[in-house]
């Protein structure tokens, strides 16, 4: 898998620059804004005051961060140094830099790169589990993570969303095919444009059967499962923003699963 996952890395260093400069994240605006967790975040975890909270690939950290404005000591881990670097300069400008750390690795290493550290949350957000060959060794760096008792949060793309093109026609498998990753070659990013050299980048599927197996085996229970008929971007060309940054099939045009949240907790076995 290394050479696709080296593949990825060169493109993601270079989208931290196009990121941080774009309307999309509106770094500026975050910082002026200060945000905390999304309501429906806040209303799936529950007060997080006096808590850890680890956040899987998180890329130059604004979510790992808003989770700190609430009250959380929170660790950020994500495989691209320009995003570590970016995040730990962010969190220095938020002044939240006493309650965040970000580490350096790939989120299959992430348990010896935390020196074995447990954490009451593992969280990760939209677009992750999609650069990972492997979710069932994904839920093993999940449980590992996790003190007793600890919950994952998890919010992504639907599995089956992830199987149209842009014409919406099926042509990507649903199912988990990790010698086989769908590959991508583009010279800008999903926010904003900007130019990119390093344009070829490998993602795999993975089952919502698969995701929630992965939890299963490893000893979580799975608290709840729920499948969205909506998603935070315009996935499709013919989605239509209904609420500020929610964006859906139209009305009259069948729903369908477009992202799902799990959320599950580590139980001594």
């Amino acid at each position: 898998m290394e050479p696709f996952f080296d593949a990825n890395l060169a493109n993601w260093d270079e989208c931290v620059g196009i990121h941080l400069r774009s309307e999309f994240y509106g770094v500026e605006q975050w910082l002026r804004d200060a945000p905390g967790p999304r309501p429906r975040e806040i209303d799936a975890l529950g007060d997080v005051e006096g808590k850890t909270l680890v956040h899987l690939q998180c890329h130059f950290g604004m979510d790992t961060l808003q989770w700190a404005r609430a009250g959380a000591t929170v660790t950020g881990v994500d495989f691209s140094p320009m995003a570590i670097e970016a995040a730990t300069a962010l969190a220095i400008r938020a002044g939240l830099a006493d309650r965040a750390t970000f580490v350096c690795a790939n989120v299959y290493d992430a348990p010896a790169a935390l020196a074995g550290q447990r954490f009451d949350v593992a969280y990760v957000s939209l677009g992750a589990l999609c650069w990972l060959p492997d979710v069932a060794r994904w839920g093993e760096v999940v449980a590992s993570v996790l003190a007793p008792g600890g919950r994952l949060y998890l919010h992504d793309v639907h599995p089956l969303s992830s199987c149209l093109d842009d014409e919406e026609h099926v042509v990507y498998g649903y199912f988990e095919e990790p010698d086989s990753p769908f590959v991508g070659d583009w010279d800008t990013s999903y926010a904003d444009g900007g130019t990119l050299t390093a344009t070829r980048t490998y993602e795999w599927n993975h089952s919502i059967g698969e995701t929630v197996m992965a939890l299963i085996d490893q000893g979580l229970v799975i608290d709840s499962l729920i499948e969205h008929d909506w998603t935070v971007f315009r996935q499709f060309p013919s989605l239509v923003e209904i609420s500020k940054g929610c964006f859906a099939f139209p009305v009259g045009r069948p729903r369908m699963p477009l992202s799902f949240t799990v959320l599950a907790t580590r139980r001594d076995r």
